[in-house]
């Protein structure tokens, strides 16, 4: 039992070196986009240029609506849920080696049917994702004549003749992005 205590210093250490995540993390690239940031606003100060300012999403990047967004948090919630109980199916399984201890192998083996049925309900709602949506059920009869389109929420835009620039910004939601 002399080893016990260097194979839970070993542990230790490792958890501690091991990258967080599955990979390091480098805040250099944050850091360099926020001083060219900064560098850019000194710049438009200093020279007093005029005019509106537009924000655009950053070039060769796909505009991302807020389902899709949704989607991506989920994928990624899931993903580090399936992650962690990997890990602690790993942690309970090096515990349950030391001879004291086997008692967690029981832990383990809940833990890996806990991943497996976690593992078929990812494959079902992938499936249903491909699917995709379940298709409405239309009337038997269509007799009723088509519904007026809605009144749009927004006023209608105030165009000046003497501005150079014309801009209409409306919600994403209601030209159907």
């Amino acid at each position: 039992m002399e080893w016990l205590p260097l194979v839970a210093l070993g542990i230790m250490w490792l958890a501690f070196l091991l990258p967080r995540g599955g990979r390091w993390r480098s805040t250099t690239g944050s850091v360099d986009a926020f001083e060219r940031g900064l560098e850019l606003l000194a710049y438009s100060e200093v020279h007093g240029t005029g005019g509106r300012w537009i924000v655009t999403p950053r070039k060769g990047v796909r505009f991302v609506g807020a389902a899709e967004r949704r989607r991506a948090r989920a994928r990624e919630r899931r993903r580090r849920v399936f992650v962690g109980l990997l890990e602690a199916i790993g942690i309970t399984g090096l515990i349950g080696a030391v001879p004291p201890l086997r008692a967690m192998w029981f832990a383990t083996a809940a833990l890996v049917v806990v991943l497996l049925g976690y593992g078929w309900l990812l494959r079902s709602i992938k499936a249903r994702e491909r699917a995709g949506p379940p298709a409405r059920p239309f009337p038997a009869t269509s007799a009723r004549a088509a519904p007026e389109p809605a009144a749009a929420p927004w006023p209608p835009p105030v165009v000046d003749e003497t501005d150079l620039v014309h801009v209409v910004v409306r919600p994403a939601a209601s030209v159907g992005a």
